[in-house]
């Protein structure tokens, strides 16, 4: 396939453009800056549709571009986090539903903060949306590929998962403290994390690229979600650190704000079956051996 992808310089875009290289693909990244000369890249700056002449000759599109969710919320940070997904999902869109031969397939990252905090609710791709800041910006990303479908063009919204990787996303920011032994649940612990490997997340998008009948919504959570407290003594298990020191709800507010009440103290219970059922086998479906093999690399 000619792939074309946003977002390329991100956790789940490095990762994953190497990966589609090695399996054949031609990967052109869509960058911000200037392209460089001799470089497979190809400018657009968000602020606006690119021109629909830009995605000539491509088979795919893959969609990762967004603020960085990570760090306290101020206001300014929350627009830079609505905007640059809703807006640069809905210009991709709107320039990929013009064209007389659009890329068969979008394939763009959404979250599982759709949801908002459910509790002990199973949560599937037909479950409602939440009510809180993430969960709205969830709904206006998801929705604003809505031109693209229109066109007929096969989009596929992997609502990721805390992905889990050694160098970048949640766990690393996880590892300091546990290193040094005063790691522990955050808030009372009970809160479920659907977490899935960055390996799995870069597999998921390969499958989706592939399977035709993949579309719409789709939940990229491995098997089995963890409570808090479960993820954490796996944690401390994989690193031999005990996880005696607990991060009240309150500190964590204090230290994050909204970003901890949504993010860190939510309660997500997602169920992965949709990814399972249309083909697609985990390549890390358990905790303990996932952070084993991680912290091992």
């Amino acid at each position: 396939m000619n792939i074309v992808m946003s977002g390329a310089s991100g956790l789940v875009g490095s990762a994953l453009l190497p990966e589609l290289v090695r399996a054949g693909h031609k990967v052109i990244r869509l960058v911000r800056q200037e392209a460089r000369a001799g470089t497979p890249e190809l400018c657009w700056d968000a602020s606006g549709p690119p021109m629909p002449s830009l995605f000539e000759g491509f088979d795919a599109v893959i969609h990762l571009a967004g603020e960085n969710i990570a760090g306290r919320w101020t206001e300014a940070k929350k627009q830079r986090i609505r905007e640059s997904r809703v807006n640069g999902t809905r210009h991709l869109a709107d320039s990929l539903a013009v064209m007389v031969k659009p890329p068969r397939v979008l394939v763009m990252a959404s979250a599982i903060g759709y949801y908002g905090d459910r509790g002990e609710e199973l949560l599937k791709e037909n479950s409602g949306p939440g009510t809180d800041f993430l969960a709205d910006v969830c709904q206006q990303w998801e929705a604003a590929a809505a031109p693209a479908e229109a066109a007929g063009i096969r989009v596929v919204k992997l609502r990721l998962g805390v992905v889990l990787a050694k160098h970048g996303g949640a766990l690393a920011k996880l590892l300091t403290p546990f290193e040094l032994g005063v790691g522990g649940r955050v808030g009372s612990g009970r809160q479920y994390w659907s977490w899935v490997t960055l390996s799995d997340v870069t597999g998921a998008f390969m499958h989706a690229l592939a399977m035709e009948s993949l579309r719409g919504p789709v939940n990229v959570t491995a098997p089995a979600p963890a409570r808090n407290a479960e993820f954490t003594q796996a944690l401390g298990r994989a690193l031999h650190r005990p996880t005696i020191f607990p991060l009240p709800a309150f500190a964590a507010k204090l230290a994050l704000g909204e970003m901890a009440e949504v993010v860190l103290l939510a309660s997500q219970k997602v169920d992965g079956s949709k990814l399972a059922a249309s083909g697609y086998n985990f390549r890390h479906p358990e905790l303990q051996p996932a952070l084993a093999e991680l912290l091992r690399a």
